[in-house]
């Protein structure tokens, strides 16, 4: 479904990404872990189409998509809820999701998958009508989540969705995920929470300084003494 080859990305004379391949299959969770700085969120956003690689290809579905603008990628059926959540916080619950559906030609359903997310999320039903910056940390996630699904996407990328959250809420959010998942959406999760990304993952990846480290079932790669050491603490 998504095949990232020998893709290079710099930052100016900083090389960010070194050549790095990976892959999602359809109705896969695929999870790229590692250290701040190993370059994840970068992969995600060169996946978006936000930044451009200087070497290698983002194929989708058999298409390269590393050389269409950010919106066009959306289009395609990729999209990203970035690091933070980044509601519209002056908006309303109902109105953010309603940005989600800007690109889609479908008017008309958009109602009904409104619904959808409301059922899927039901607090996000009860404060439809509340300001987006008025949520809390786990509601925001939520709402970046389901304003994400309004797009329809055939693959989601997950940026630190557990970040700064309390533990009983990532629960939440990671069960909520999962189902996102066994709906049929592809999702390629970028987590610092390493222990919850193996644990919800098929696959992964583990990313060092721009590079791909090590690769395998999530399963293998929770066993690897390396792994446990450096990111489950030992």
């Amino acid at each position: 479904m998504l095949e990232l080859e020998n893709v290079h990305v710099n930052y100016g004379h900083i090389k960010a990404l070194k050549g790095i391949s990976l892959s999602v299959d359809q109705g896969e969770i695929v999870a790229l872990i590692g250290s701040n700085g190993a370059g994840k969120t970068t992969t995600l956003l060169t996946i978006s189409g936000i930044l451009k690689p200087k070497e290698g290809e983002v194929r989708f579905l058999g298409d390269v998509v590393s050389n269409l603008s950010a919106d066009r990628v959306v289009k395609a059926g990729i999209v990203q809820v970035p690091e933070g959540r980044r509601v519209f916080p002056r908006m309303t619950v109902l109105e953010n999701l309603k940005m989600g559906a800007y690109t889609r030609p479908d008017r008309n359903s958009i109602s009904d998958d409104i619904e959808s997310v409301f059922e899927f999320f039901p607090i996000l039903k009860a404060r439809s009508s509340q300001n987006g910056g008025t949520l809390s940390g786990g509601e925001q996630q939520m709402l970046a989540i389901g304003r994400a699904i309004m797009s329809k996407p055939k693959l989601l990328l997950l940026d630190e969705p557990s970040l700064g959250l309390a533990p009983v809420i990532i629960e939440q959010v990671f069960r909520k995920i999962r189902g996102i998942g066994e709906s049929g959406i592809s999702i390629l999760l970028v987590e610092q929470n390493a222990r919850a990304a193996l644990s919800l993952a098929h696959r992964a990846y583990v990313m060092e300084t721009g590079n791909i480290a090590m690769e395998g079932p999530s399963s293998s790669l929770a066993n690897d003494p390396a792994v446990q050491q450096t990111y489950l603490g030992g």
